[in-house]
């Protein structure tokens, strides 16, 4: 418990100078304490490793020349997300872009810090950079505030972000927020060529669906894109941002066995989207009989 009052204290702290506190109309108390909660950093497949926490997933794709990261997590993780790095035996002051996949605090509130401590760029969507330099998400007062952090460079659908070996593809999949931002990478795992997809969430995430959020009124039809996008992808390793949405502890308890392949599964990205469809076509259908009740 003291561990967990610890990282949250530093959270709280930045909450009451970002945001009047009636702003907040959520408790996420019992989330935080999760998604900051330390694990130890491990190799996935390839160039590709895992530096996160238990609850929100940072990975670091390396190369002789630089590293690229992705994910920011919360502020109070970024000391830990730093001491991972070092762990595997690479520099935070070695990467050069920081990518996030949205721009919610749980992703984007360590930004600033790691920014500051690798002097890397940040690279963003064009529908995620105004909140993330606002240093909250707009029209969601349900979400708490971040520290703001300035963007370096905008991404497009289809870009490559490249820094020596490495060869990150965007994918803008909009829903989740309207700038959420998916990778894929072709890497090697002894000499097996494979693509890794690192997936923005699909999930509504306590959304107005129904066209009714002004910020955001063309969400509904942002996700049936994103399905569509991702089911026309080649995926063998599906990673996301928050280690439960893919099984990550299972998979990570089969690779310290022994299976190098474990968080391999060239069906699972469909068995993802899949679900995820159904979650948003019957979370849709629920808000439109309510909001034909009323």
């Amino acid at each position: 418990m003291m561990r967990a009052l610890s990282l949250l204290l530093p959270l709280m702290m930045m909450m009451m100078t970002a945001a009047p506190a009636a702003a907040q109309t959520t408790d996420w108390t019992q989330a935080i304490v999760e998604w900051t909660r330390p694990t130890t950093p491990f190799r996935v497949v390839g160039n590709v490793y895992y530096v996160g926490t238990a609850g929100v997933s940072v990975y670091l794709i390396t190369s002789p020349q630089g590293h690229i990261l992705i994910d920011g997590a919360m502020d109070p993780s970024v000391d830990g997300i730093v001491a991972n790095i070092r762990a595997l035996g690479f520099r935070i002051e070695d990467v050069r872009y920081l990518l996030i996949n949205h721009a919610h605090f749980d992703h984007a509130g360590g930004l600033a810090r790691l920014k500051a401590l690798s002097g890397a760029q940040l690279l963003a969507s064009v529908g995620d950079a105004p909140d993330l330099e606002a240093g909250m998400t707009a029209g969601r007062t349900d979400l708490l505030h971040f520290a703001p952090v300035h963007v370096d460079r905008l991404i497009l659908n289809g870009m490559h972000v490249r820094w020596g070996a490495i060869d990150l593809v965007t994918h803008l999949t909009p829903g989740h927020t309207k700038g959420c931002t998916s990778w894929s990478l072709r890497t090697a795992e002894m000499g097996r060529p494979l693509d890794v997809l690192f997936a923005c969430s699909l999930t509504a995430a306590g959304q107005d669906l129904t066209g009714g959020n002004p910020v955001y009124p063309g969400v509904a039809d942002d996700f049936r894109r994103t399905f569509r996008l991702l089911r026309g992808l080649q995926a063998d390793v599906f990673l996301s941002f928050h280690p439960a949405v893919f099984d990550m502890e299972a998979k990570r308890k089969a690779l310290e066995a022994g299976d190098r392949f474990a968080f391999v599964d060239a069906h699972e990205l469909g068995r993802r989207v899949d679900a995820a469809e159904a979650a948003f076509e019957k979370e849709l259908e629920a808000q439109t009989a309510a909001k034909r009740g009323r």
